[in-house]
């Protein structure tokens, strides 16, 4: 059991910042993988940013290298996408989730948040 809360969305201009965050929770909690993914309109879902509980490596799609990255905060058991110098191609419908394994494929991912829409204006 895995529950996510996300926050952090909203409307900006583009070349502003904004934070995203996902609380998580769950007596395993551990064991699981940690992501962003995000769904433009008439797009697919893609995988934006990964990391893990332990360890110092992560995951970020060669689209946002540079302007949005993903950390932890283990004490609070959440976990941050920092999205910088945004872009109208931002624009999206941001979703947390947790897996045993995420991939830029994972389409079955176990745990979603109920997703934070971002909007970036020109």
């Amino acid at each position: 059991q895995v529950q996510l809360v996300e926050s952090g969305g909203g409307s900006v201009q583009a070349g502003d910042s904004l934070r995203l965050a996902c609380a998580a929770s769950g007596r395993t909690l551990s064991r699981y993988m940690m992501g962003w993914f995000r769904q433009a309109p008439g797009k697919g879902r893609e995988l934006v940013a990964a990391i893990r509980w332990s360890g110092d490596s992560t995951y970020h799609a060669d689209s946002v290298k540079g302007r949005l990255t993903i950390s932890r905060d283990n004490a609070k058991t959440t976990v941050y996408l920092q999205m910088n110098s945004l872009k109208v191609e931002d624009t999206a419908v941001y979703y947390c989730a947790a897996d045993l394994s995420l991939r830029p494929t994972s389409l079955n991912v176990q745990y979603w948040g109920q997703g934070t829409q971002v909007t970036v204006s020109s």
